[in-house]
């Protein structure tokens, strides 16, 4: 019994069923909300009002051929989209879901919340390999603006996560939660830091404005250009997989948890996740595409320097704190 605990935690809930069914969730929430903002209707046919499109889209992409290009490296061409979606789905783990009062112990550490961005920012990595491998010279761009573009985000989202991990006195995801969950009105000493992230998530998730990497009108598709069939849809459900995490991190850092067991829990996290993904979509709708020099330069001439006010604003308020 003892070990069928840690089992279920992976393969059922919090684990890979439910990441993959609240995910495609988040991504119909996020393209409904999107068409509404643009005055369309968004997915409408599969299942009720369209809810259903996304696993639809998925199912499509596993059954259509699956082609590896002639030139590519084929053992890192397969092997990439696995590898990305194994590691977004370990990052996922270490978010408190529900287990506010308690966590089990092996999946909360002191810590964590570094193992979570370090495990965020693989993914990246691995686009810009596989572009790369795909030795293709539209993949090859998208890939190196993949890197490019994460010199830019990164350093202002660890900022951002830095502050309240400072207010809180811990590097623990679990703990960060529950201190502003007994402190509500410190939340707003983040409120800076809250939109770095978001703004930051943004860009991680190759989202517009920040959809460099695979502008279709540019280079196609960018490093997934000759992806298809099995690999593409594993990236295609590793980018729902990742906006949950994402808003889930950022929700349980900066909007604290929520005491009273599993259900109010887990409705307390869909809540919040949704919250920022609506975020995510009004950001979305509302701006076009930059270049990747306006990126870079927004990144390090805004964000950053806020992202160390904030900071600073942080440590002097805990400095005074009883």
């Amino acid at each position: 019994m003892a070990i069928l605990k840690p089992i279920l935690y992976i393969l059922v809930y919090p684990g890979l069923i439910f990441l993959m069914v609240y995910s495609t969730f988040c991504e119909w929430f996020d393209r409904k909300l999107y068409a509404r903002m643009q005055n369309r209707i968004g997915p409408l046919h599969t299942g009720r009002s369209g809810i259903l499109q996304p696993v639809a889209d998925i199912i499509k992409l596993f059954a259509k051929e699956d082609i590896v290009p002639e030139k590519a490296d084929k053992h890192m061409f397969t092997a990439l989209p696995v590898f990305a979606l194994a590691i977004i789905c370990t990052a996922a783990l270490y978010l408190p879901v529900w287990h506010y009062s308690e966590a089990p112990s092996f999946i909360s550490f002191p810590g964590d919340l570094i193992v979570v961005a370090y495990l965020l920012t693989l993914p990246t990595l691995i686009f810009f390999l596989a572009g790369w491998h795909s030795t293709n010279y539209f993949s090859a761009i998208g890939g190196v603006r993949v890197l490019t573009m994460l010199f830019g985000y990164e350093i202002p989202l660890l900022l951002a996560l830095l502050s309240p991990a400072v207010l809180a006195g811990s590097w623990r995801i679990l703990e960060i939660a529950v201190f502003f969950q007994n402190r509500p009105l410190l939340m707003l000493v983040n409120i800076i830091g809250f939109f770095i992230a978001l703004i930051a998530l943004q860009a991680k998730l190759e989202r517009v404005p920040f959809d460099i990497p695979h502008a279709e009108t540019e280079i196609v598709g960018g490093q997934f250009t000759e992806y298809s069939g099995k690999k593409l849809a594993f990236f295609r459900l590793l980018g729902d997989i990742e906006m949950v995490v994402g808003a889930g991190l950022i929700a349980a850092v900066f909007l604290g948890g929520f005491p009273g067991g599993l259900l109010p829990g887990l409705a307390w996290f869909i809540v919040k996740t949704l919250f920022i993904v609506f975020l995510l979509a009004a950001m979305r709708a509302a701006t076009s595409r930059i270049r990747i020099d306006q990126m870079i330069s927004f990144s390090w001439r805004w964000l950053a320097p806020l992202g160390v006010l904030q900071l600073f604003i942080v440590i002097i308020i805990k400095g005074n704190m009883p």
